[in-house]
């Protein structure tokens, strides 16, 4: 009896690791590869798989976007400088067998490609390209990964610049370059706005020359201004003098204007006030006659 008991959980045991070779759980985001004998005869979805135990082999792929960081590396750029630049780049499994069959290990020659292939980009570039146009390095390292990568069944889908780390003494030329060129624009505002408050100043000299006594007025406006701070000395002009004498005389002169408008305007009373005075007349000579 000890000895069928035996045999039966000899066999029970087999069977249950039988089972545990033979059947296996892929996820949603894998595939499977099976290779029967050493040959690939095929892929399993996800889900439930069975193979046959020892037979086949069914290594697992996962489909989805891997990241993976591109270290630092001191590189020359095209005018000669070294910057140390990391990046990063994702990919993704196309072609689950060609990711097994075609390369030994994907995710560590990608990552010595995106490294050789990254040095070879920037140093097609110079400092001021690599800063400026990061887009257009992306694009050609994305790009040049791509031609070699599909043969293994894997898409680059991004590679993104991380970090470009610069020399001191580099910092400091960019920083005085910076500050030289913030000083060239205000430099040139501030000659700009002279230029045109000279324009100004030449429409208002205009002005002034046709109007002689807007510039009298214009000294006046600026003594009033002095008045306003309470100085205790009051400086006169030298024109101001002139200016006053010109302003009674223009006075004088509207004065009389005015006064021999009316009188043109009445004779018969400038006659009158003549005879008044003793001036005579017809009359008067008449009865002297007499």
């Amino acid at each position: 009896m000890t000895f069928p008991i035996a045999i039966i959980v000899a066999v029970v045991i087999l069977l249950l690791i039988a089972a545990v070779l033979a059947i296996h759980v892929i996820n949603q985001y894998e595939t499977g590869v099976v290779f029967r004998l050493g040959r690939v005869r095929g892929v399993k979805k996800p889900g439930l798989a069975v193979i046959i135990p020892v037979i086949d082999r069914m290594p697992k792929v996962s489909m989805r976007i891997i990241t993976m960081p591109i270290q630092s590396q001191g590189i020359i750029t095209r005018d000669n400088v070294s910057v140390d630049i990391s990046a990063v780049a994702y990919f993704r499994v196309v072609d689950a067998v060609k990711s097994v069959v075609a390369i030994e290990n994907v995710y560590s020659a990608i990552d010595q490609i995106a490294q050789t292939t990254l040095r070879k980009v920037v140093g097609q570039h110079t400092l001021d390209e690599t800063l400026a146009e990061t887009d257009v390095i992306n694009s050609g390292i994305r790009e040049i990964l791509d031609m070699t990568t599909v043969e293994w069944g894997v898409e680059v889908t991004l590679v993104e610049l991380k970090d470009i780390q610069l020399p001191d003494s580099m910092k400091r030329a960019m920083a005085r370059q910076a500050e030289a060129e913030r000083e060239k624009r205000a430099k040139i505002i501030a000659a700009e706005g002279e230029s045109l408050a000279a324009a100004a100043l030449g429409d208002a000299s205009d002005t002034m020359m046709a109007h002689p006594l807007a510039l009298q007025l214009r000294n006046l406006q600026t003594l009033v201004e002095l008045g306003v701070d309470k100085n205790t000395t009051v400086v006169f002009p030298a024109p101001l003098m002139s200016t006053i004498s010109e302003l009674g005389a223009f006075l004088a002169r509207e004065t009389a204007s005015a006064n021999a408008t009316r009188e043109s305007k009445a004779p018969g009373a400038a006659v009158l006030n003549h005879q008044l005075l003793g001036g005579g007349g017809p009359d008067r000579a008449s009865t002297g006659s007499q």
